[in-house]
């Protein structure tokens, strides 16, 4: 695959525009190429410079880790607010994005060339980096969502693999029959996660648009839609059927690796997450498509993903976006890192199409091609949307599952205690709210 190519603007438009003497695209300037400075938290990210720079003599990334996701927007909002201190290009996730463009604080890259790479990128990935010919932010991973369990288990008890949330609830029964001791999945209180399972279920609770009232924001966590996940998986939780470990701890991980847990509603990068943390139960699991509410439907979700962004801060934003376009883009050296040393699924459609990548055979899953799961449902994800204080979204919806898991509120008021607390927040920022009827 042909990495993505520098675009070339005649000399004379480089001139008018003032950027002749420091265009990435105009050759190296007077001095030595342009440095472009890039936060990101990318595991094996080092590589990927490493290949960006070598590749490029007009261009070269500095690249410096501040943090993991809340860390680094901490200090991109401290470094927006004061004017400076902001990177060229910043790793963010697809949630975050509106909180930046309501800061005012990214560079829409369409003036630089970027809506050229539309066609690279699904569709769902790209509408929510872009509004119109907008390019806030150029796609890198995702995290379509599937089924993991313990085929070993399911087999020796004749368990059927769930394809309905009805049949997940009776897996669990006949799981607990057999071993009082496990649990058929753990519910993690992870925003993005819970996200996910809404998004799956057809909910879609947030509406925002920059482009038509910045000021205005759809909040409609209590829709039935949103509601019957909840329920659900508290449901289960009542039942003694699911247990309550937060995600990515070490009880959780020794948890999976152990039988107390049978099941994981995960993301197209889990392969390489588990590969790495699960050392008893490798060639053990298996991934299924996610049980669909109503038999018979293809509904997808997808918990996490990440992109790009050139902030305003960049003295360069020309240089620094081709730095976010070309990075990953369909660079062959970034992505054989990506792939196999990152674990990061990937939304360059080509990529994902790839045999090398879609044919991939995993040890830790007994030989099964697992991206062959992951993949279609990337390709089904429809639009959504986001709010410009998806933190706080996320944080409010966390803290009051958790006070349902303590029994201090009943599951069916875990979203509408959200949705008032959300809407209020809202409301404080100055934000005119929508609430369905």
């Amino acid at each position: 695959m042909p990495a993505i190519k520098c675009l070339r603007k005649a000399a004379s438009v480089l001139a008018a525009a003032g950027l002749l003497a420091v265009t990435a695209c105009a050759g190296e300037p007077d001095g030595g190429p342009v440095t472009v400075s890039v936060w990101a938290w990318y595991p094996e990210f080092q590589g990927v410079v490493d290949a960006f720079n070598a590749s490029h003599d007009d261009i070269q990334v500095k690249w410096t880790n501040v943090g993991t996701g809340p860390d680094q927007y901490a200090k991109l909002k401290t470094a927006f607010t004061a004017g400076t201190g902001a990177p060229d290009v910043a790793m963010v996730e697809f949630q975050q994005i509106p909180t930046f463009l309501v800061l005012d604080a990214l560079v829409d890259m369409g003036q630089h060339g970027a809506g050229e790479d539309e066609h690279l990128y699904a569709e769902w990935a790209w509408g929510q980096a872009t509004e119109g010919d907008k390019v806030y932010a150029i796609p890198v991973d995702g995290g379509p969502m599937a089924l993991m369990y313990r085929k070993d288990l399911f087999d020796q008890h004749k368990i059927p693999v769930p394809t309905t949330w009805d049949e997940y609830a009776t897996a669990a029964e006949r799981m607990k029959a057999v071993d009082p001791n496990a649990f058929i999945a753990s519910f993690g209180s992870d925003g993005g996660w819970l996200n996910g399972l809404m998004w799956q279920a057809g909910c879609r609770p947030y509406g925002y648009s920059l482009t038509e009232a910045r000021d205005r924001v759809t909040i409609d966590l209590t829709n039935p839609a949103c509601e019957k996940v909840i329920e659900f998986y508290g449901g289960l939780i009542g039942r003694g059927l699911m247990a309550t470990d937060p995600f990515f701890t070490a009880d959780a991980t020794a948890a999976l690796d152990s039988g107390k847990y049978w099941t994981w509603a995960a993301a197209g990068w889990t392969p390489g997450y588990v590969a790495g943390s699960l050392k008893n139960t490798a060639g053990k699991w298996a991934v299924a498509p996610m049980p669909q509410w109503t038999k018979g439907a293809d509904e997808q979700g997808d918990w996490g993903g990440s992109t790009f962004t050139v902030t305003k801060q960049a003295e360069n934003p020309e240089a620094a976006t081709v730095v976010a376009r070309e990075l990953f883009g369909t660079s062959d050296q970034a992505w054989e890192i990506g792939l196999n040393k990152a674990f990061l699924y990937p939304l360059v459609k080509d990529v994902a199409a790839d045999p090398a990548f879609t044919g991939k055979a995993y040890d830790f899953f007994a030989g099964q091609k697992v991206n062959e799961i992951f993949v279609p449902v990337s390709e089904k994800l429809g639009d959504f949307n986001y709010t410009p204080f998806q933190d706080f979204v996320f944080g409010e919806l966390n803290d009051r599952c958790a006070e349902a898991v303590a029994g201090k509120r009943g599951w069916d008021t875990v979203l509408s205690a959200t949705q008032e607390n959300v809407v209020n927040y809202a409301k404080q920022q100055g934000f005119t709210v929508i609430e369905p009827s």
